[in-house]
C-alpha cells in the first residue's frame, strides 16, 4: 500500500493550523533550505525529476533555472490556485487541509529563485481555501516562517492571496498575470515568456499547488527518493481526482504511472450499479478520452501522450455505457465556448460553430457531412489561438469522434441517440 506524502495529514484534527503543521514536521524543509545554496536548492529540484502538475509537465527545477539571478533585479513567484479545468479537486484539497505545505513549498520557492514577493491567485469560488490561506499566512508570518529575516536568515518573504472572479481563462499563467495586476484577463503574446518578462514586467516563475507542495518533502527526503518514486521520466507521487460513474468517487494520491485500470477498480471500486464501462477521461476534459482497450495504460506524461491523450490536472473522469458521447461533447464544448476570452477570432468563432454544429446534431436535426465539418473546424481553430484554450477543446472533441463516431452519425441518421 502507497504511503501518502502530499496527503498525510488531511485527516489529523485541524490539519489546517501551523501548529498541527509543526507536529508533523512542517517546516524543516524550509530550514534544511535555508542551510542550502539557491542553486543547489534548484538542482536538488532537477534531479528530483519533478514536473509542474498543473497539466503541461514542463521539468520545475528547469523552469526555476531560467530566471535571472541578477539580484538588483525583482523576481516574482505566482501560484496558480485557479483550478478551473471541469472534474479538478485536488488542489483545493491542499488549500483547504494543509495549506501550510503549499506555502512552505513557495517559500522555498522564492529563496531558490530569489523572489522576495509572492501571490496565490486562487479561484474566486474557493471562499473557504481563500481564508484558510489568509489565515496560514498570518500564522506562518507570526511564527517567523514569513517576512523578515525568515527563521534567522537573511531571506524575507511577503505572501499575497488574490482572489479571481472565476474565469476559466485565469488558469493560463499568462491571463492570470493580466488579472493580477488589474486588468481583463487575456493571454499575452509569448514570448517573452514569464520567466524573461512576467508580473509587473520582472521574471516570474509560475507554479501550480501540487507542485509547489511536493518541493519540502523532496529537500527534505533528497532528490533520489522522489525520483524513485514512478517512471523515470515521470516521477513522484500525483493525485488522481477520480469522479463520474465510479463507486467511490473522490481524490486519490498515488505513485505517478499507477495503471489507469488499478485506479478505476481497484481504488474507486469499479464501476457503479455494476454497469459497464463506456469511456474515461483521463485528464480533466480537455483530456481527448479513452476507451476499453486503453485502461492498461500507465497514469503518466509520456505514456498517456503515446495514446494521443494527456495527464492534463489528473481528473479521471469515468463514464458508463447509459453516457451519451454527443451530449457530452456538446455539454463540454458549451462550457469551453462560454469560457473563451474573445481574443482570438479561430477561438471565438470556432467554438461558437463547434456549438451550433453540436447542438443541431443533438437535437436531431443533423445533416449529412456534419461530422466531418466538426473535424474541419478542429483544424481551422488548432494551432492557431494565443493560448491552449482552443486547442484543448478541439483535442477533446476529435478525441470523442476517434472513438465514437459511430454514435456521431448515429444522431445524423436517425435524428436520436443511440444509447
Amino acid at each position: 500500500m502507497f504511503e501518502p506524502v502530499l496527503l498525510k495529514n488531511i485527516n489529523t484534527p485541524d490539519s489546517f493550523t501551523i501548529d498541527a503543521y509543526l507536529k508533523s514536521g512542517g517546516y524543516e524543509g524550509l530550514k534544511k533550505a535555508l542551510e542550502m545554496s539557491a542553486d543547489s536548492i534548484i538542482q536538488t529540484v532537477k534531479d528530483s525529476g519533478l514536473r509542474g502538475r498543473g497539466g503541461a509537465g514542463f521539468p520545475t527545477g528547469l523552469k526555476w533555472s531560467f530566471i535571472s539571478k541578477d539580484p538588483t533585479i525583482a523576481k516574482y513567484l505566482c501560484c496558480n490556485a485557479d483550478e478551473g479545468e471541469p472534474g479538478t479537486f485536488k488542489d483545493r484539497v491542499i488549500i483547504e487541509k494543509d495549506p501550510h505545505q503549499l506555502i512552505e513549498g513557495m517559500a522555498i520557492a522564492c529563496y531558490a529563485i530569489g523572489a522576495a514577493n509572492a501571490y496565490i491567485y486562487i479561484r474566486g469560488e474557493f471562499v473557504l481555501g481563500a481564508q484558510r490561506l489568509e489565515d496560514a499566512i498570518q500564522e506562518a508570518t507570526a511564527k517567523g516562517c514569513l517576512g523578515k529575516n525568515i527563521l534567522g536568515s537573511s531571506f524575507s518573504l511577503n505572501m499575497y492571496v488574490h482572489r479571481g472572479a472565476g474565469a476559466y481563462i485565469c488558469g493560463e499563467e499568462t491571463a492570470l498575470l493580466e488579472s493580477i495586476e488589474g486588468r481583463r484577463a487575456l493571454p499575452r503574446v509569448k514570448p517573452p515568456f514569464p520567466a524573461q518578462v512576467g508580473l509587473f514586467g520582472k521574471p516570474t516563475v509560475i507554479n501550480n499547488v501540487e507542485t509547489l507542495a511536493c518541493v519540502p518533502h523532496i529537500i527534505n527526503n533528497g532528490a533520489a527518493w522522489f525520483a524513485a518514486i514512478g517512471p523515470a521520466k515521470s516521477p513522484g507521487t500525483k493525485l488522481f481526482g477520480v469522479s463520474g460513474h465510479v463507486n467511490k468517487p473522490g481524490l486519490y494520491e498515488l505513485p505517478m504511472g499507477t495503471p489507469l485500470r488499478e485506479i478505476i477498480y481497484d481504488y474507486a471500486g469499479g464501476i457503479r450499479g455494476g454497469r459497464a464501462f463506456k469511456a474515461v477521461i483521463p485528464g480533466g476534459v480537455s483530456a481527448p478520452m479513452l476507451i476499453e482497450k486503453d485502461l492498461d495504460t500507465p497514469m503518466d506524461f509520456d505514456s498517456l501522450a503515446a495514446k494521443g491523450t494527456m495527464l492534463g490536472s489528473g481528473a479521471i473522469v469515468v463514464m458508463d455505457d447509459t453516457v451519451c458521447i454527443v451530449k457530452t461533447a456538446l455539454r463540454t464544448h458549451e462550457f469551453f465556448h462560454h469560457e473563451s476570452c474573445g481574443k482570438c477570432t479561430p477561438c471565438r468563432e470556432g467554438l461558437d460553430w463547434l456549438v451550433k454544429v453540436l447542438r443541431r446534431i443533438e437535437g436531431g436535426e443533423g445533416k449529412e457531412g456534419d461530422v466531418d465539418l466538426l473535424l474541419k473546424l478542429c483544424v481551422d481553430i488548432f494551432g492557431r489561438t494565443f493560448c491552449p484554450l482552443g486547442d484543448g477543446a478541439v483535442m477533446a472533441l476529435r478525441g470523442a469522434i476517434n472513438c465514437y463516431r459511430n454514435e456521431f452519425e448515429y444522431h445524423v441518421n436517425h435524428k436520436r441517440c443511440m444509447v
